[in-house]
């Protein structure tokens, strides 16, 4: 009781949606590194068709998902820690180490791997998200819609629309010089980049309290709603940029991309809402099928299964390992993307047949519980000693 969730005791919905999700994060993620004499939105201008689907169905919709599965993992925690007694206080300690570990982890994978790195941000966000546990249910949608309308202002800063090539820090020619400039980028990525999530973040939160994606059955009719609308404002949002991606219109004025820019990432924010519910509907009739039971072994490792993927980001693109950006193009390297989360399932599901959780799950794990577990077990000696 109180400890982290079983194996075993996990809900297959969530699991599955982290799994899934880390495919679209793949895809978001590595496009930024392919070189262009010109860029718009992370892409070589007239990326094609494959860069129209990424940037209508993956950018500024994967880390959404990512941010209402955070804010669902951190009910779930809490839920578990009450049914154990504890009070307040402790239950804030203890995702306060959990956020300490995500930042330290997250500057890290900066320095190391990835100066695009999340995990920081979202390490950032805890540590100021749990004085949120207890607002009662309107002021976290309330919170959420202000946030959201104001990240939706017009605004020159949407990476959707962005046409600067890749920072020195993403691409740097030696390793002594990324560690320069990555400490420069890294602070102010993990400092800011927390903003844009608190609405998926606080929308998690209110969906795990309810337990609405461990139980699609139940929620049936809530889930179905929530993927239509969520999916549809999506794609009819995405559209006015991602054309432009493909090659399909030309790119318009400065003027209208500081409106289109936040609107494609505001209607991503539903696009989040909109998968994660679509896929906790699948899982629910996919149950049984070893690919499903694969998929959701990525979800239960994902911390794992995401550093994977900037271990072969890095190696692919830095100019002084393989030097990849400018050989690939975007095609080949959404499938680069693809083989490498195909790559992360074989490895996750080995793991789960083996009953390895993961190295970094189980670091997060020992870190976050340890005291509480340390405790338990002097409590049960004493007893046994008495």
């Amino acid at each position: 009781m109180g400890g982290p969730t079983g194996l075993s005791e996990r809900a297959l919905g969530p699991d599955l949606a982290r799994g899934f999700m880390l495919l679209f994060i793949a895809l978001a993620n590595s496009h930024y590194f392919i070189y262009g004499d010109r860029v718009f939105g992370g892409f070589p201008v007239d990326a094609g068709p494959v860069g129209m689907v990424i940037s209508t169905f993956v950018d500024g919709r994967a880390f959404p998902m990512f941010g209402v599965l955070f804010g669902y993992g951190v009910a779930q925690i809490v839920r578990r820690q009450r049914e154990d007694g504890k009070e307040w206080w402790p239950i804030r300690k203890l995702l306060w180490r959990r956020s300490l570990v995500l930042v330290v982890l997250g500057f890290l994978h900066a320095m190391l791997l990835y100066i695009g790195d999340i995990l920081a941000a979202y390490g950032v966000l805890l540590f100021l998200g749990v004085w949120a546990l207890r607002w009662k249910d309107r002021w976290l949608f309330i919170v959420a819609a202000l946030v959201l309308v104001l990240t939706a202002l017009p605004s020159d800063d949407s990476l959707a629309t962005a046409s600067d090539a890749a920072d020195p820090s993403m691409l740097p020619t030696d390793l002594l010089g990324q560690f320069g400039d990555r400490i420069v980028v890294q602070p102010y990525i993990a400092g800011l980049g927390w903003i844009g999530f608190i609405t998926p973040f606080l929308i998690g939160l209110w969906a795990g309290r309810r337990r609405i994606l461990e139980r699609p059955a139940e929620h049936r009719t809530l889930l179905t709603t929530t993927a239509i609308v969520g999916l549809t404002v999506a794609v009819v949002g995405a559209l006015p940029v991602s054309l432009v991606v493909g090659g399909m219109i030309d790119q318009p004025s400065d003027h209208a991309l500081r409106i289109l820019g936040p609107l494609h990432d505001a209607a991503g924010v539903f696009g989040g809402f909109g998968y994660a519910a679509l896929i906790v509907l699948i899982a629910h009739r996919l149950s049984d099928r070893p690919i499903t039971r694969a998929i959701a072994a990525v979800g239960q490792r994902s911390l794992t299964c995401y550093l994977s993927q900037s271990v072969v980001w890095a190696v692919v693109f830095t100019p002084y390992l393989l030097d990849l950006s400018r050989t690939l193009t975007t095609t080949t390297t959404a499938l680069l993307a693809v083989a490498t989360w195909l790559a992360t399932v074989v490895m996750a599901d080995r793991m789960r047949r083996a009953g390895y959780r993961g190295p970094f799950e189980l670091l997060i794990r020992r870190i976050t519980y340890q005291p509480s577990i340390t405790a338990a077990t002097r409590s049960r000696s004493s007893g046994s000693r008495a």
